[in-house]
């Protein structure tokens, strides 16, 4: 005897669902409900028709045709595809009882444990036991192989309901009694795998006849499931028959599974190329930005290397801007564009590591080192560029300056010069008596000694010519032009008085009366007056300094020559006592002056008028030497302010940079707790660039004050940027590298645990705290985690193995990342070749080649065309047109190590 319950409830405990054990009972308490029966018998007929049909019979009443065995038995053979034991043609109750019990024990024969059903109640017509049996028959062969999920029978198929329908609005299945009453359900299920069966949308929750109705009728007309159920029994019911549902359900899945496998292997293959074609944006992403970033290093390089010096000082000042312009607004985005490109580089490396791809390698010349030797070049450029600007600055500034004295330096001596030539040249001591002669020689000496006086100012101006054509002074043919006119008229003066003095050494010996006073005056008074002609040109000298300790020098020598003005004074009195002297005598003894000194053209007045403008001069020079040390204490300041602020910025760099080191070692907790604290930490990095905006303003201000050198600190701007990009760089590579690990964790399917296991033993061996291993650091390390990398050769082969695939360039060291790859290698698995062409076998219907066609009915459109276009034409001997080799094609994906 089969029990029909028991049977049941053993199946749904052997796929353990907890929310069928209550139903159990309900079943019990409702099995002979008139309206369950009703359901059960229609539901149970048609099934049993469903597959009667294929050996040309049917069933009309349930209870009934089944009790000579006959059907029974042939429903068994065409469901189970198995030939039963030949049945008794006989019509009495003994053959009858027979053909069933042969009937019962095949399906005994398949596991199922019959209690409490003997064929005696067959036989006799038995409803209840009749019902029974052909449950446990639907159990066995239409519903215990459904499996979704390592679940299986009805555990397996309401998942596989859920799954189904879960898009679906008002559709919520929880069970196969209720949620199937509004008819939603059936609808969904069909609209799933043939929408162009149902408009869904046009069905409304609360007319579930026609719901029902429309999904049966669907169901039998275009998918051959015959309808085994009336709509109303269904709505008339409080509680559907979970038994009739489950039945007209397993049907359908039935019915879908073939779509099902063909779903799972499109999956497949459009998971694997997915990640192809990202992977190929990426590495056109890649090209395209390192190619823009190389042709933008092309163009900028060649200006930062063009030395050719401007003529004014304005025109350098515009190039000091222009790169000022180029430090500020062009290159920032050029340092973010290449961290982003190593950060795409990295990211892309790891993605076709995880996906078991072959290694990127970029176009020739655009390896990341290939950038980075570029952006050296760069930057090499750049600091050569700056430093030439601010030499030819200073050397401008210098030019300007000398270029100046020299014109002051000419013109006075040129003033001084004018005439001088005239006065040399003329015959007056022909005709002049013996005092005058006695005079004009005496007046010649005064000349010869004034100069002789002019001499250094001739030879100063030599010099400073000399210095404006060594220092490449756009000018210089104008300088030596004039420098040269003046050197010869300087020789002519010479010359001509020489032969002055000697026409009037010739008539000297008649002429031998001369006035002493006059002479007396006259070589006191040339050498007096050149010194305040002197004063004057030194009081109204440009200057230039750089320090307060210069301009402090001067004010010092400026202090001492006004110590010298009372002895000066002395001595302009004592000339002008002279003269009142000779005016004295003159009208003492009545004699009657010419009104002018026969030994020299300075007169008393010219004297005065010098001194006075010499008593004017000096306040001007105070006022001048003061406002400089001023400005001198203002760049000091700016200095000082610079100073203070690069002597915290500059450490505080430094700090954060040994702080990442420290921090992506030290680091505890998940990769999101990791990524998360180094992303506030780089928040807070961030946020500090108010200070070195700060800092780029007062560089700015000592640039324009042309402040060149700061002993109040070893900090320069140029260090403080340098410091400040790699500090960035460092901070986003360190994030890129958490990252990397996460997508090495989610797509390997590594634990925290595992991971924080991998970081711990990595940790404990880095002894340096460098983030990498030595190759003894490493052999250690893989020791504590049981690998057998002894000393023995087995062992050092092992290594040596382990060692290619973490440091395949030879390194010797091995980073965390190398480390991560290899631990997820060994502990996870992923696609390969083997599981995407067996996907692409299915979808071809087990052929060696696949169509076009195929492609495209199974795959989404933009993937079926990247296949077409990669997949080769297939040359086996079964080939046919328009067949594409698949195998090829797999392999391909995976790089050669496949093949």
């Amino acid at each position: 005897m089969v029990d029909y319950h028991e049977a049941n409830s053993q199946l749904q405990q052997s796929n353990h669902g907890d929310y069928m054990q209550p139903e159990e009972d309900w079943d019990r308490d409702l099995l002979l409900d008139p309206a369950w029966e009703r359901q059960q018998r229609k539901t149970f007929t048609a099934w049993c028709n469903s597959h009667l049909r294929k050996a040309g019979t049917q069933i009309e009443v349930i209870e009934e045709d089944f009790r000579d065995g006959l059907k029974l038995m042939l429903l068994l053979e065409v469901i189970s595809g198995e030939r039963l034991p030949k049945p008794e043609r006989g019509k009495m109750r003994v053959h009858k009882i027979n053909n069933v019990n042969k009937a019962l024990d095949f399906i005994a024969s398949k596991g199922v444990k019959l209690v409490s059903i003997g064929a005696e109640e067959i036989v006799d017509g038995n409803v209840k036991m009749t019902l029974g049996m052909i449950w446990t028959i639907i159990l066995r062969f239409a519903i215990q192989d459904i499996s979704v999920e390592e679940t299986s029978a009805k555990e397996g198929l309401l998942l596989w309901c859920q799954r189904k329908t879960a898009p679906y609005k008002n559709v919520n299945v929880q069970n196969f009694h209720i949620s199937w009453k509004d008819g939603l359900a059936f609808n969904a299920l069909i609209h799933r795998h043939r929408p162009e069966l149902i408009d869904y949308d046009k069905l409304r929750k609360d007319d579930p006849l026609t719901n029902l109705n429309n999904a049966f009728e669907v169901a039998e007309t275009h998918l051959d499931i015959p309808k085994m159920l009336d709509a109303e029994d269904i709505v008339g019911t409080l509680r559907p028959d979970e038994k009739a549902i489950m039945t007209y359900v397993s049907c359908y899945y039935h019915a879908f599974s073939g779509a099902q496998k063909a779903e799972t292997a499109a999956n497949r293959i459009c998971k694997v190329l997915a990640v192809n074609q990202e992977n190929e944006h990426l590495m056109e992403d890649y090209e395209k930005l390192a190619s823009d970033l190389l042709e933008w290093i092309r163009q900028t390089k060649p200006w930062l290397e063009n030395r050719e010096p401007e003529k004014t000082m304005q025109a350098m000042q515009q190039k000091l801007e222009d790169f000022r312009d180029y430090r500020r607004v062009h290159k920032p985005p050029k340092v973010q564009e290449k961290c982003q490109l190593e950060i795409n580089f990295n990211t892309l490396q790891t993605k076709l590591r995880l996906s078991n791809r072959p290694a990127f390698m970029p176009s020739e010349g655009k390896m990341v080192s290939d950038i980075n030797n570029a952006w050296q070049g760069l930057e090499q450029a750049e600091k050569g560029y700056e430093e030439w600007l601010l030499n030819e600055i200073r050397r401008l500034e210098r030019l300007d300056h000398l270029a100046e004295k020299f014109r002051q330096k000419a013109t006075i001596h040129e003033d001084w010069t004018k005439d001088k030539e005239a006065m040399l040249t003329q015959k007056d001591y022909e005709t002049a008596t013996l005092a005058d002669i006695k005079a004009l020689l005496k007046k010649h000496e005064a000349f010869e000694s004034d100069l002789a006086a002019h001499q250094d100012r001739v030879e100063q101006i030599a010099a400073i010519a000399q210095e404006l054509n060594d220092l490449d002074y756009f000018d210089s043919p104008n300088v030596n032009a004039r420098c040269q006119t003046i050197c010869d008229h300087w020789d002519t003066l010479g010359s001509l008085t020489q032969s002055r003095r000697d026409a009037l050494e010739r008539t000297e010996k008649l002429q031998e009366t001369i006035d002493q006073l006059y002479l007396e005056y006259a070589k006191r008074a040339a050498p007096f007056n050149n010194w305040m002609e002197g004063a004057m040109e030194d009081l109204q000298d440009m200057f230039i300094v750089h320090t307060t300790e210069e301009i402090q020098g001067l004010i010092a020598a400026h202090e001492q020559f006004k110590a010298t003005l009372p002895d000066a004074d002395k001595e302009r009195e004592a000339i002008l006592g002279i003269h009142n002297e000779m005016m004295k005598i003159a009208q003492s003894y009545n004699i009657k002056l010419s009104g002018v000194n026969p030994y020299t053209s300075i007169t008393s007045q010219s004297i005065n008028d010098k001194w006075d403008k010499v008593q004017q001069f000096v306040p001007a020079r105070d006022q001048a030497l003061q406002a400089e040390f001023n400005k001198q204490q203002s760049n000091e300041h700016l200095r000082e302010q610079f100073a203070n602020k690069a002597n915290v910025v500059g450490p505080w760099i430094q700090t954060k940079m040994q702080e990442i080191g420290r921090i992506s070692i030290e680091m505890h907790g998940t990769l999101e707790d990791q990524l998360n604290q180094l992303k506030q930490y780089e928040s807070s990095i961030i946020n500090y660039k108010p200070n070195i905006e700060k800092l780029e303003q007062d560089h700015q201000l000592i640039q324009e004050a042309l402040i060149f050198d700061n002993k109040h600190t070893n900090y320069t701007m140029e260090h403080i940027r340098v410091g400040w990009e790699q500090l960035l760089t460092t901070i986003a590579r360190t994030i890129n590298e958490i990252e990397n690990q996460i997508l090495t964790r989610d797509a390997k399917g590594i634990s925290q645990d595992q991971l924080n296991e991998f970081r711990s033993s990595f940790n404990h061996f880095d002894k340096d705290h460098t983030g990498k291993l030595g190759p003894e650091e490493f052999k250690a390390c893989l020791i504590s985690l049981g690998y057998d990398v002894g000393n023995d050769q087995q062992g050092e082969a092992e290594f040596a193995r382990i060692m290619s695939i973490v440091a395949p360039n030879n390194t010797e060291e091995v980073s965390f990342q190398a480390f991560i790859d290899f631990m997820s290698r060994e502990t996870t698995d992923t696609d390969t070749a083997e599981q995407v062409m067996a996907s692409f076998k299915i979808l071809a219907g087990d052929k060696s080649y696949i169509t076009a066609e195929e492609l495209r009915r199974e795959l989404p459109p933009d993937q079926a065309e990247y296949c077409i276009a990669r997949m080769a034409p297939y040359r086996g001997p079964d080939a046919v047109p328009g067949a594409l080799d698949y195998m090829s094609f797999s392999t391909a994906l995976y790089g050669e190590s496949d093949l």
